[in-house]
């Protein structure tokens, strides 16, 4: 495979591996390097993102089939990806008998978003579209995807979280061409105009991006001092995600035109929300069920009780405590656990017998006298 991301092997599991597998792996590492749980390790945050990078490609069926197309490409020599400036074009050759190749030939043009998932193995740039020219016509928006942490009663019965987050935009001063006003623009002498630079070695060549024009094909005499000449500038967005209830750490969605705004006059792009869900301190989840802890003092559980307990929509639930009730016991309420797909789980009440850490000298001696009505001896 070419020197890119294995994905598989960021998160752990084989190739062959079911979805279920790859969530499954994904929550427990994603839970492991948390930066909130690792505060004090600078690399956990980097460690997180890598994790979350691998669960959006090999999670969604089309970005997976991507992934594995390009592993059965290693079998050819992609040494010369990402290295240095490779060799201009000339007539149809290339220099050291390099040929270009367009990815198309592989037929990987079908699959869609290529040059995205190229972009997260190589670390480079995707091709804009054909061999890699910026289109002079309408563009859509950037697609921005980003991590949503979001508490476990919001992620349970869904809710409103507004979130902030940057995007690229055209730029409005040169509205995209990256050229300061008044200045004039000539053929790039870089790729000749092409918006191409082919790169290779080792007898395959591969078109990328100009990285002086940026795919453009041409160079303005002045650069656009708003955005240095990249015709896109950064701009902050606002907007409120209307969380699904059911949603659990893995889970994602996908907001239509939420992302960039387009260039041209084109369509803004989409915004792809992942979100994490943070432990409660009273729930845990088990599928669609809700479990969570009492404690219980000796008396109640050994003569029985009534108690309230909360359910996720705050409501109180009065629950009847048989005597003799060990701890660990489990007692079940039926609908009132997580709402998902047209199904509903229970709240799952699990009693702790609590111990307390200190008596009081009555308290003692009733213990006592307690203990030696059953024949039990100090």
């Amino acid at each position: 495979m070419a020197k890119g991301k294995d994905f598989y092997a960021v998160l752990g599991v084989s190739s062959t591996a079911t979805q279920d597998e790859i969530k499954k792996a994904y929550r427990k590492l994603a839970k492991q390097y948390h930066p909130d749980a690792n505060a004090s390790d600078p690399k956990a945050a980097e460690k997180f993102k890598e994790i979350s990078e691998a669960n959006n490609i090999l999670g969604d069926p089309v970005k997976r089939k991507q992934h594995d197309e390009m592993s059965r490409l290693g079998a050819f020599d992609f040494g010369g990806f990402g290295g240095g400036r490779g060799s201009r074009p000339s007539g149809g050759g290339y220099g050291g008998g390099a040929q270009n190749v367009n990815f198309q030939e592989f037929d990987i043009g079908g699959l869609g978003g290529l040059g995205d998932l190229f972009s997260s193995m190589f670390g480079g740039g995707g091709a804009r579209t054909g061999a890699g020219a910026k289109p002079s016509g309408p563009q859509r928006g950037q697609s921005v995807e980003t991590n949503l942490e979001i508490p476990f009663r919001t992620a349970a019965r869904g809710g409103k979280v507004p979130i902030e987050l940057e995007v690229n935009e055209e730029c409005s001063a040169c509205h995209g061409n990256g050229a300061a006003p008044g200045a004039s623009i000539r053929i790039c002498p870089e790729c000749s105009g092409r918006g191409v630079v082919s790169f290779g070695q080792g007898g395959f060549a591969v078109n990328r991006p100009c990285p002086v024009c940026i795919g453009r094909g041409q160079v303005p005499s002045q650069k656009c001092p708003a955005c240095a000449g990249t015709g896109e500038v950064r701009a902050r967005k606002k907007i409120i995600v209307n969380v699904p209830e059911g949603v659990d750490t893995g889970s994602k969605i996908r907001l239509k035109g939420q992302g960039g705004k387009g260039a041209s006059n084109g369509p803004p792009g989409d915004l792809i929300i992942n979100f994490t869900v943070k432990a409660d301190k009273f729930y845990k989840r088990d599928g669609l069920d809700v479990i969570a802890t009492v404690p219980l003092n000796i008396a109640q559980a050994t003569l029985g009780s009534k108690i309230n307990v909360n359910t996720l929509d705050g409501k109180k639930v009065a629950l009847k405590i048989p005597p003799s009730t060990a701890s660990g016991k489990r007692f079940r309420v039926r609908g009132q656990g997580i709402k998902k797909g047209g199904k509903t789980g229970d709240l799952i009440v699990e009693v702790e017998i609590s111990v307390p850490d200190t008596l009081t000298p009555e308290q003692e001696k009733m213990m006592k006298d307690f203990a030696e009505a059953g024949g039990m001896k100090y």
